[in-house]
């Protein structure tokens, strides 16, 4: 296979370590298919400045690549506090949401969130400072919380705190959010990430948002809460695709859980044919090592061997040492799991419309074939997205799309690479030749080989597939 053929995709996180034109080049040469912007730390001047770099940049090497908006989302935080507060097991603490300060000596802070009271229960464990510290929640009342600490650790300011399977009562979209959607539309971002998403309301509420734009982004919805894992079924139903964000759903859930959940939502997300990102922490050691750990590369190798769509760094390539050999490593590692074959949760696909069904056909006949491409004409993208639903075993599918707007939004489907090519709706052979030319031109085909090309009617109409055709390429 050609090398540029990798099927899984790479997504990574710019920030300091990457932020040139220099690595950011660098980072698309070594395999990024999308890059993500984190908006919890990110200014709108630079947000400006990174998507004209990355698209121009893009466009130098003739590789289509998706932009990823992340962000912030709500959050609880405690207040700030003159110096860190120690704590030690079995000590009592108090959390001050919206009243007044304690006069009687103990320890506490305050919570910047006046319904922190109303949404915790007595008896449940409350998370500190991303699992540093737990506490168990003895009494409340309006404006305090009790507790009794469980592990020693020291508090600072700003601290986040978690409520696993709790649906607090923040809203899904702080007022920062939504400027930062409207940045996002302004300059045409291809995905958009919506954090601590709870249930299908919260991804409603953000589709609402975008729905006037001229080219709408994607929604992703992260699932990084216990209580989002419980009403995944309905999140994943109104989300265009899943990212399992690994951190906050690593704090929230026992650990032991983690590895199952992660599974589970793949494998759900193949069954209904949603894209899905495995993220957070999967090459953390190369923040400083110039190598993956042992359990690193597992960890890569499961999430490929699941057929996620796609697998995301973080901090590796927003302030690592070492973010493009981070990419490279993705890399290598995708590519020899994609060679052992995958875990075939897609065989068990729920598929209801008629053309859903034609087009995993021709996934099967390129598979009998053992086609050297599957060619799609895509309108708005959903074809191509069929086409990668049913992971084609070893064939690439290439999806002509007529806008890049929609060639930008397949770069997270697996096993696509969407090319940008004008078709002609009433001379779809005409344009079948000249994808073909184009396809033995840039090495992917030779005379000799086998497509599958599957062509929509002329209504230009995605939902409208009409055709699927199998010949040699001359």
């Amino acid at each position: 296979m050609h090398r540029s053929l990798r099927t899984t995709k790479i997504i990574a996180t710019l920030g300091p370590a990457t932020d040139s034109r220099e690595m950011l080049g660098r980072l698309i040469d070594a395999g990024m298919n999308i890059a993500r912007l984190n908006l919890s730390h990110a200014r709108p001047e630079w947000v400006h400045r990174v998507t004209r770099d990355l698209r121009e940049l893009a466009d130098q090497r003739g590789v289509t690549l998706g932009i990823l908006l992340d962000l912030k989302g709500p959050g609880i935080r405690t207040g700030d506090v003159p110096a860190p507060i120690p704590l030690t097991r079995g000590e009592r603490f108090t959390f001050v949401c919206g009243g007044e300060a304690p006069t009687d000596g103990g320890k506490w802070t305050s919570v910047a969130y006046d319904g922190f009271a109303h949404d915790v229960e007595v008896g449940k464990t409350l998370i500190v400072d991303n699992g540093e510290m737990k506490m168990h929640i003895l009494a409340k009342t309006e404006h305090r919380v009790e507790c009794e600490v469980l592990t020693d650790g020291s508090l600072g300011s700003r601290r986040h705190l978690n409520l696993p399977g709790v649906r607090v009562s923040l809203p899904a979209l702080t007022a920062k959010d939504r400027e930062d959607v409207l940045l996002g539309l302004a300059v045409g971002v291809d995905y958009i990430a919506l954090s601590f998403v709870r249930d299908p309301a919260d991804v409603e509420e953000l589709r609402t948002l975008v729905a006037g734009a001229a080219h709408p982004p994607a929604l992703i919805a992260k699932i990084e809460h216990e209580f989002a894992v419980h009403h995944f079924e309905g999140i994943a139903k109104v989300a265009d695709a899943i990212m399992i964000a690994r951190g906050d759903l690593g704090i929230e859930c026992p650990y032991e859980e983690l590895p199952i959940i992660q599974r589970r939502i793949v494998k759900r997300c193949a069954q209904i044919g949603r894209p899905v990102i495995v993220a957070t922490h999967m090459l953390e050691s190369m923040i400083e090592n110039p190598l993956p750990t042992r359990a690193e590369i597992t960890d890569v190798a499961n999430a490929v061997f699941e057929q996620a769509d796609a697998i995301m760094l973080s901090g590796e390539t927003t302030v690592g040492k070492h973010p493009i050999a981070c990419v490279e490593v993705m890399d290598n590692i995708a590519r020899r799991i994609e060679r052992s074959g995958g875990a075939g949760y897609h065989e068990a696909a729920e598929i209801w419309h008629p053309r859903e069904k034609l087009v995993q056909s021709a996934v099967r006949l390129a598979d009998q074939l053992r086609a050297a491409a599957i060619i799609v004409f895509t309108h708005n993208g959903t074809l191509a997205q069929y086409a990668g639903w049913f992971r084609a075993k070893s064939t690439p599918v290439f999806a002509f799309c007529e806008r890049m707007t929609v060639a930008r939004r397949l770069t997270l489907v697996r096993g696509v690479i969407p090319l940008f090519m004008p078709t002609c709706p009433d001379d779809l052979e005409g344009s079948l030749s000249g994808a073909v030319q184009r396809l033995k031109r840039s090495g992917h085909l030779r005379s000799g080989d086998t497509i599958v090309a599957i062509m929509p009617n002329a209504s230009a109409d995605d939902t409208f597939a009409d055709a699927v055709t199998m010949r040699p390429v001359a």
